[in-house]
């Protein structure tokens, strides 16, 4: 598993996740669990979805959360302690574990180091409710896809998984070019074999329906409004970065539209939506 990811990204991109991601399919997941269900965070990270989705379960709750990254995984119950404190709720830490004694029953995390990016053959599966992830299905390749979801027994939440619908406003006459570069790179091998990049969300929900859960999936796209400077020339300097590398011949174009997106930018005059979709399977097997 090779594609990682910063702390500060992680840190920035959260309150877009928070707002991007769609509650109703959340909503959905908690009911289909038991009183206190066990999940499974796939490339957990810094503890973004935890945070986002433990307070929608709202019940007791255990999680474990499993990322190629030691470092990473202790920034996040960093933030995770800090973030309940916060909430005015008590954190402990029994036994290398992170408890938030929440209002309607404790919440348990444990991290594990594990670098799944060869086979899900290895997830430790048996023993949870449910798996769940966030920003992760789009990196995979549909061959580890379908080993995932023939492994599946239970309800899986995938979110924030890109579909190409990006756009950059306003327009710009090399925006297909710059598109169709990163769609690309998308689709490169990010450490689990060729990725399934922005056709992620169509070929994962076929996938898990030939498995025999039923799926739904809605829109979880980001909006960057022009305020957001800072993570603006980011995505601006990522989308030139990622086409440039899967379209050499194209550079010059792709520089003078990097230049001209970072003179917007800098104006205030450029915002961003990232498509993306969540998807919640749950199994007809039961």
């Amino acid at each position: 598993m090779s594609e990682g990811f910063s702390a500060d990204w992680l840190r920035r991109r959260e309150p877009f996740d928070a707002l991007a991601r769609a509650p109703h399919l959340a909503e959905r997941l908690s009911a289909a669990l038991p009183q206190r269900p066990r999940l499974l965070e796939l490339g957990a990270g810094a503890g973004s979805l935890f945070r986002w989705l433990a307070p929608r379960i709202g019940r007791a709750q255990a999680w474990t959360m499993l990322d190629a990254d030691e470092t990473l995984l202790a920034y996040g119950f960093e933030r995770t302690a800090e973030w309940a404190e916060r909430q005015g709720w008590k954190v402990t830490a029994p036994s290398g574990a992170l408890l938030v004694h929440a209002p309607g029953g404790a919440w348990r995390i444990e991290a594990r180091v594990a670098d799944f990016g060869d086979s899900p053959d290895d997830l430790p599966l048996e023993g949870h409710d449910a798996v769940v992830c966030s920003a992760l299905m789009d990196l995979v390749s549909p061959a580890w896809s379908r080993r995932l979801a023939a492994r599946l027994a239970v309800p899986f939440l995938a979110c924030l998984t890109v579909d190409g619908r990006d756009r950059f406003i306003p327009g710009h006459p090399d925006d297909a070019l710059i598109r169709r570069g990163f769609a690309r790179h998308m689709r490169s091998d990010k450490g689990f074999g060729p990725a399934m990049g922005q056709a992620a969300p169509a070929m994962l929900a076929r996938i898990l329906a030939e498995e025999g859960f039923s799926v739904a999936t809605a829109a979880s796209d980001w909006l960057v409004p022009r305020v957001a400077t800072a993570l603006l020339a980011e995505m601006v300097e990522g989308h030139a970065g990622a086409a440039a590398d899967a379209l050499p011949a194209s550079a010059s174009r792709i520089s003078a539209w990097r230049t001209a997106r970072l003179e917007a930018v800098a104006a205030g005059r450029l915002s961003l939506v990232i498509g993306h979709r969540d998807l919640l399977a749950l199994p007809d097997k039961e």
